[in-house]
């Protein structure tokens, strides 16, 4: 069986909350593997829904959600989806503040088939890779703003997620760490890594393949950047 060429797409997805209110209005959207896309929009226009219904945290009303090949309607087991399939990011790190960078990261490796050993290297490396060597004992308390959204982005790479989301990742960060975190954010994408951005600051979408702007529930222009035909032709799913 050949391997699907989308990591997501979405068709005529409604989200409709208690009270008739209309937070997506028939979304269709599709994101190749290896893309990196930015969803923009004003305040309670639908892009968090859209993002929390991608990492199976809501459900449609209507419509299909498929993520790396799988209807979501049809995943079983969501918690095992989030872990091996998806990583988070929020704007606000939701670190376990008793629990040290390391141990962070290492808390969805639990449930898998990874010895203790494992893990902790496995953490060690990844804060490595968020420049963070030397700070693997460290108390989020102990770490900058920037520093603890680095070990965030390390936690959600823990389990070698396909897709990352992130969900205003630089709306609490000052600008060097936001500069930062962007630089982390390319490395991820010029190695393959297909991510799902919602974002108010210009700038950040900047950093994205391809900016889709919403508006009232709906997409209203997912033509800036990189046209999705075209990169659907051109990205293949991951080896």
């Amino acid at each position: 069986m050949s391997e699907p060429s989308l990591a997501v797409e979405m068709k005529q997805v409604t989200r409709v909350y208690p009270g008739e209110v209309n937070a997506l209005a028939g979304i269709d959207l599709t994101v190749a593997y290896g893309e990196s896309v930015a969803i923009i929009g004003p305040s309670g226009c639908g892009k968090s829904t859209l993002l929390h219904l991608l990492a199976a945290i809501d459900v449609p009303t209507s419509g299909s959600v498929t993520m790396a090949g799988r209807d979501l309607a049809e995943v079983r087991d969501l918690s095992s989806y989030r872990r091996s399939e998806v990583g988070l990011v929020f704007q606000f790190h939701n670190l376990l503040p008793q629990l040290s960078a390391m141990s962070n990261v290492e808390i969805p490796m639990f449930g898998t088939h990874m010895s203790a050993r494992q893990r902790t290297d496995r953490a060690r490396e990844l804060l490595a890779e968020v420049d963070l060597s030397g700070c693997e004992h460290r108390l989020p308390t102990e770490l900058s703003g920037g520093e603890r959204q680095r070990v965030a982005i390390a936690r959600a790479l823990a389990n070698d997620p396909k897709i990352l989301l992130a969900d205003e990742p630089t709306g609490s960060l000052d600008s060097t760490s936001t500069r930062r975190f962007l630089d982390l954010l390319d490395r991820l994408g010029s190695g393959g890594m297909t991510i799902v951005m919602v974002t108010h600051a210009p700038d950040v979408a900047a950093h994205a393949d391809r900016i889709i702007e919403m508006g009232d529930g709906k997409i209203i222009d997912r033509n800036h950047g990189t046209d999705n035909e075209h990169a659907d032709l051109s990205r293949s799913a991951p080896r």
